[in-house]
């Protein structure tokens, strides 16, 4: 995204936030939005997959404190309308001064990337005679970081799946390369700055830098544009990224992949691509950290004279030994069966007994019951000997 754009639109507006919005705020006011908005659930909808973009747009600014910062800083700078002495006369910016508007002043041209206000103030006011230079605000360099989020099943996020994720974000032109030069041409050196963006010139006891007017602060010029991207060397599209997500991945983890983020300026590197995980709950299984956890019930006959139970594992089944005796809740562990994460080795299998009351028994069954109520009476067994409330 352009340092115009920071300007213009409204990322806070865009989120439906304020401008005083806390992370959390952000971050529930985007994971809402964009559930709502997301091409899976908008198919053939444009205008869904624009707003999609646009919201995704504004959480990689607003959830990064660094780029949040930046850019309410840019807001707030050019709102006063004031960027400092820039001419001669001093005074105020004034956009069109000296034939440069403000896409020019952040390396404009079509579809230009941001330099950072770093670029920008770092080269005012540097000191020095009219022959120093200082980096150019807009040469090649490496694209954003993005965030995109994806939701697994639990068994899915417990063995690891391969997902595919649809993502609509600027990449490197197919056409040019990323070069931004039409096929068969290459950019060339701006003569008037020597490829350093910035020309400079003695006010008094400072040196002042300021974007060249001949390759717009680029430090190279593109004779015949690549009439796909314009000579930005980006291009917006929808691709499509295969994600192998690792066994063990839990719920709130982060996925870097290297290399899939926007594409650099020019045939800069990309940035990354960070996959949000989001895990649903499961109806049998429960998760401790590498330990997966399961309560079974039991009869209570199961736990006073022991019983081996057959219970689920996330690859099949084993047998459980209830030794005679159990109380009712007691964990029963199984080394080795819980979430296979590889190089630490597999956590645990908790299981977890629980006695279950039948509500209905037919005559022979509660005649029996009474039976055994009188002998176990008869036996001296009393279920609240030492209790306090007895």
């Amino acid at each position: 995204m352009s340092q115009r754009e920071w300007i213009e639109k409204d990322f806070y507006k865009e989120l439906g936030v304020s401008s005083t919005a806390t992370a959390d705020e952000i971050k529930k006011a985007y994971r809402k939005l964009a559930r709502d908005l997301h091409p899976d659930a908008n198919p053939d909808d444009a205008k869904a997959e624009e707003r999609f973009k646009s919201v995704s747009e504004a959480h990689a600014v607003l959830s990064d404190p660094d780029k949040r910062k930046e850019y309410d800083e840019a807001r707030r700078l050019f709102a006063s309308g004031g960027f400092g002495p820039r001419a001669q006369g001093g005074g105020g910016f004034n956009p069109g001064a000296g034939g440069f508007d403000i896409n020019d002043l952040f390396g404009g041209g079509a579809g230009g990337q941001d330099s950072g206000l770093g670029d920008i103030f770092g080269g005012l006011f540097n000191r020095g005679g009219a022959g120093q230079r200082t980096a150019a605000p807009n040469r090649p360099r490496r694209g954003k970081d993005l965030e995109t989020e994806t939701t697994l099943a639990f068994r899915e996020a417990a063995l690891g799946v391969t997902v595919p994720l649809r993502l609509t974000s600027p990449t490197s032109c197919t056409t040019c390369h990323g070069s931004g030069a039409k096929p068969g041409t290459s950019p060339r050196v701006c003569p008037h700055c020597n490829g350093t963006g910035v020309v400079s010139r003695n006010q008094g006891a400072f040196g002042f830098s300021e974007p060249c007017d001949d390759c717009r602060g680029t430090g190279s010029i593109i004779d015949s544009p690549c009439e796909d991207c314009h000579g930005s060397g980006v291009t917006n599209r929808t691709r499509t990224i295969t994600v192998r997500v690792p066994a063990g991945v839990s719920d709130g983890q982060k996925i870097r992949l290297k290399g899939k983020g926007e594409a650099g300026l020019r045939g800069a590197p990309a940035g990354d691509l960070f996959v949000n995980i989001r895990v649903k709950p499961d109806n049998v299984f429960g998760r401790n950290g590498d330990d997966l956890t399961l309560t079974v019930p039991v009869s209570y006959g199961e736990l006073v004279l022991g019983t081996t139970l057959s219970v689920p594992t996330l690859d099949g089944r084993v047998g459980v030994k209830v030794p005679a005796g159990t109380v009712d809740g007691r964990i029963l562990r199984v080394r080795g069966r819980g979430i296979p994460k590889r190089p630490e080795g597999a956590g645990d299998l908790l299981v977890t007994v629980k006695v279950s009351v039948p509500q209905k028994l037919d005559d022979p069954a509660i005649e029996a019951l009474k039976t055994y109520l009188e002998a176990e009476k008869a036996s001296g067994f009393d279920p609240r000997a030492g209790w306090a409330g007895a």
